[in-house]
């Protein structure tokens, strides 16, 4: 069986649940190909893209928040779309696919997956809602636009959408919480939702032990008997990732148990001054692209934070729990899906501070820190291996040939 993945990007979080998926199919009895953006070989659409939602951009903090999809490649003559038995589509935003690319897809006959990685599919625009549901009705008066109304240029998309998306698309989401949201949606309540997560390889993702894991923590700074707080986001800054959350547990933290003493590591693009904000020893780690350096970040942490205000099925709490580091988080997407409140890590309500301080300082101070290291490497074992999620898939494209 032949699959052709398409991502915008290799990189980004659909790029690597894309790529790991690519290398889990290949393992267990399918041939998969991945095809890019840069394997499509056109640059300006992107260029076209941006230049065409400039007039419409509430702001320039909106700017990546918003997709029209006006402009894109038709790939639908490419050897690996050509040759697949089933078209499988990730995140192609940013002037890779057109709403026209994919109706044009939809065309070729072939059984189409769309994996969600947000809700653009089933949105007049908008990757991640802010809490608004207009995309249930005919969207409009949409927060992201310099002059939102009726009519706006969200209602238009959505339009568009209804006219031009195909009707025989297999709809997967990677978290539940993301099923639900889409089949809420005017485009998507009658669709075909599924629900599979991401794979991860949980060979080159696992836990330290022993003398490995002393020898690990010490080249990345951790001092001796001291706990260490992992943080991780491609950009820091960025909003819907809530390190300004995490700054005020922490001093949160600092001020109600002085005596307790931590040492944080912050994994991703961080900007001058964000180690000063933090009330203990700060490491930036930077962006790192060696598979085994970010899996020793993970195992070396006595815990992994998440405060992000919108996620869907977040790659690195898959990568926390699979090298057993136990995950403390807001009720955010489908985080809760993936930590169990009390058992992988403690779950706090989203946009709470406190109440996320008390999540960290609960799994620091626990009797048994083993047993929820054990829960958390159980977790990933039994529902986000290779070999369960590639089977999933596998009975998923066997149904639709």
């Amino acid at each position: 069986m032949k699959i052709c993945l398409i991502n915008t990007y290799k990189g980004g979080g659909a790029g690597i649940a894309c790529r790991r998926l690519q290398a889990a199919l290949n393992k267990h009895g399918a041939t998969a190909q991945l095809l890019t953006r840069e394997e499509a070989g056109k640059k300006w659409p992107f260029y076209a893209e941006r230049l065409s939602f400039l007039p419409y951009e509430k702001d320039k903090s909106v700017r990546f928040a918003f997709s029209l999809a006006n402009f894109g490649s038709d790939i639908s003559k490419h050897p690996a779309v050509q040759e697949a038995d089933i078209i499988h589509l990730h995140w192609v935003n940013q002037g890779f696919l057109s709403l026209q690319n994919i109706r044009t897809l939809g065309q070729l006959g072939k059984p189409i997956v769309w994996t969600l990685h947000d809700m653009w599919a089933f949105t007049g625009g908008c990757h991640y809602s802010r809490g608004c549901d207009h995309f249930q009705q005919t969207c409009g008066d949409c927060d992201y636009l310099r002059r939102p109304g009726p009519l706006d240029l969200s209602h238009h998309i959505l339009g568009r959408k209804a006219r031009l998306l195909p009707q025989n698309i297999q709809y997967v989401t990677c978290s539940r919480w993301l099923g639900e949201v889409a089949q809420s949606s005017t485009l998507l309540q009658d669709a075909a939702v599924l629900s599979i997560p991401n794979p991860i390889d949980t060979e080159a993702f696992k836990p330290l032990e022993g003398p490995t894991r002393r020898q690990v923590r010490e080249a990345l700074g951790i001092r001796p008997g001291k706990a260490a707080l992992l943080f991780v986001a491609m950009k820091i800054s960025e909003t819907r990732k809530g390190f300004a959350f995490l700054q005020k547990a922490l001093h949160a933290l600092k001020t109600r148990h002085p005596e307790l003493d931590l040492d944080i590591m912050v994994l991703g693009k961080a900007e001058a001054g964000m180690a000063e904000a933090l009330p203990y020893p700060t490491r930036l780690l930077g962006l790192l692209t060696d598979a085994q350096a970010i899996a020793n970040a993970y195992a070396a942490a006595d815990l992994f934070v998440i405060p992000s205000l919108e996620d869907n099925l977040p790659n690195t709490v898959m990568e926390s729990l699979a090298c057993g580091t136990p995950v403390a988080g807001f009720n955010t997407g489908g985080i809760p899906e993936m930590v169990e409140d009390g058992v992988q890590g403690l779950i706090a309500p989203q946009g709470d501070a406190w109440a996320l301080e008390k999540a960290i300082f609960g799994i620091l101070t626990q009797e048994n820190p083993e047993k929820m290291r054990q829960a958390a490497r159980l977790k990933v074992e039994t529902h986000y291996s290779e070999a369960v999620i590639a089977g999933r898939y596998m009975d998923l494209y066997r149904s639709l040939l």
